[in-house]
């Protein structure tokens, strides 16, 4: 392979930064590795997508306890992926939250994308023996909207659209206007769109901004902590996106196979999104859903380790 695959070769430990939002909020997060939520209310806490394993899971309690003693009560998913949901054992939740279509997920792929995305980034599954055997199950789960009330601070699990996957659910502060949107937004990191809906995404992007968030916490990257800032991870992904889409289509319509359309829209996007994080990891992936969607296939195939190191053999091989 031309390309080492996917993120095998980053070893480089990132920085975290834990950061406080309100009075209640915090972001988790590590120069572009995976992000996670954490809500502090006067009686319990919810985290909202747990890092990658229970090994991991434990620098995000540890920083929980430096602002609470207040118990873990709810974890929240904001969709099926391994690298958010594998580390939920170690919280001792009293409730794992999710929506109805990220359970489905987990029944029909879960397993393969456990497998797929060990072998993907390995530095992500840190002490990958700790995860306990099986898959991580919700114990609650919910169509649309829910609210969980912490006490007197609401939070509002919201499925706004499909994008990310079909699945997408956002966990909203209305009275402080804080939103964690999990992988349906990014800033200055690559949205990985291997089980994407591109046609969708955009709009879905529209009714984030629609609740005219103060504050965000992408899936990847820093806390965006002002108007401004929520207003660029949300064009930014967009614009990814889209550009991403738009490409992909126009090859197909001329007639063009896989690894040509793969080969341009690399070349078309790398000027404008090339120094994002996990650029290169993604757009095998992200090219190749496209491409099913704008064709044959509306809805992800699923993938797994096999098919993971057959499709970019093909493209970076």
């Amino acid at each position: 392979m031309s390309k080492t695959f996917a993120s095998q070769a980053d070893l480089e430990e990132k920085k975290v930064s834990f950061t406080q939002l309100s009075d209640n909020a915090w972001a988790y997060t590590a120069e572009g590795d995976p992000n996670t939520g954490v809500i502090v209310s006067d009686d319990a806490v919810m985290v909202i997508d747990t890092q990658a394993t229970p090994v991991m899971a434990q620098d995000v309690i540890r920083r929980i306890r430096e602002v609470t003693d207040k118990p873990i009560q709810y974890v929240v998913l904001s969709h099926y992926h391994a690298v958010r949901v594998l580390g939920a054992s170690a919280y001792g939740a009293e409730h794992i939250v999710a929506s109805r279509d990220t359970y489905d997920l987990i029944v029909e792929r879960g397993e393969q994308d456990k497998a797929s995305e060990i072998g993907r980034f390995p530095r992500l599954f840190q002490s990958v023996e700790s995860v306990p055997a099986g898959m991580t199950w919700p114990t609650i789960t919910f169509n649309g909207a829910m609210s969980i009330w912490l006490g007197k601070l609401e939070v509002q699990l919201l499925q706004l659209g499909r994008g990310h996957t079909k699945g997408d659910t956002v966990a909203w502060l209305p009275q402080q206007k804080i939103l964690f949107s999990g992988d349906l937004v990014e800033y200055d990191a690559t949205p990985y769109a291997g089980d994407a809906y591109f046609k969708d995404w955009p709009t879905t992007l529209d009714r984030l901004a629609a609740l005219q968030p103060a504050k965000l916490v992408p899936g990847r990257g820093a806390a965006l902590t002002t108007p401004a800032m929520v207003q660029a991870g949300l064009a930014g992904t967009r614009a990814f996106v889209s550009d991403l889409y738009a490409s992909v289509q126009a090859g197909a319509a001329a007639g063009k196979d896989l690894r040509t359309i793969y080969k341009d829209t690399h070349a078309a996007l790398t000027p404008k999104y090339g120094h994002w994080v996990i650029f290169n990891h993604c757009m095998p992936f992200d090219v190749t859903r496209a491409l099913d969607e704008a064709t044959q296939y509306p809805d992800p195939r699923i993938w797994t380790d096999a098919r993971d190191q057959a499709m970019w053999q093909s493209l970076e091989g």
